[in-house]
């Protein structure tokens, strides 16, 4: 029987970037492709950005989070549409968990880290947004666990992807799914 190991969130440091590109495009097209420039400006722009480490290896991310607040200067279709509906939240832009260590409940503890920082801004909701098209199901399917309910859809990237627009208070507790 092999142990799961401890986990630890931290923020996300420079020496990470490798790292975040390899992540984030292999989970393409769940979100989008990120060249190293992008992702540091993105990084840059952001309210934070966090990573789930192995306790026994925190120099290796196993899944990480970039958030934006309200009132930032982000040009993203699906951060406007969220813009226009509330002027106290908290935006996931992407939350992106190692293939290998889906279903361990990494994702989970990112989601607790996010409600944290809303909490802390404060801000009462958070945002995201998941694929209907092309279909992210298993995504959907973990942020319904979450507490997260459908505000809207909308079609981005010149018709190629649809978005369902998501919405969670932060005012209600949330719990892992599965705990």
């Amino acid at each position: 029987m092999t142990m799961t190991p401890l986990l630890s969130l931290r923020p996300v440091r420079n020496t990470d970037c490798a790292q975040l590109i390899a992540l984030n495009s292999a989970a393409v097209p769940a979100v989008n492709n990120l060249t190293p420039d992008d992702l540091a400006a993105l990084i840059a722009a952001s309210h934070s950005a966090i990573a789930v480490v192995a306790d026994t290896e925190p120099a290796t991310v196993l899944g990480f989070a970039i958030l934006f607040a309200a009132g930032a200067a982000y040009a993203s279709e699906n951060y406007r549409y969220f813009s226009g509906r509330s002027d106290s939240f908290l935006y996931v832009d992407r939350i992106v968990v190692a293939a290998g260590h889906r279903g361990r409940g990494l994702g989970a503890r990112l989601y607790s880290a996010v409600f944290d920082a809303a909490r802390a801004l404060p801000a009462d909701v958070v945002f995201c947004e998941v694929n209907l098209r092309p279909a992210n199901p298993e995504s959907l399917a973990f942020h319904n666990r979450l507490g997260f309910t459908e505000i809207g859809q909308q079609s981005t990237k010149n018709d190629a992807v649809v978005v369902s627009l998501l919405s969670a208070p932060v005012s209600e507790v949330r719990s892992a799914p599965g705990r």
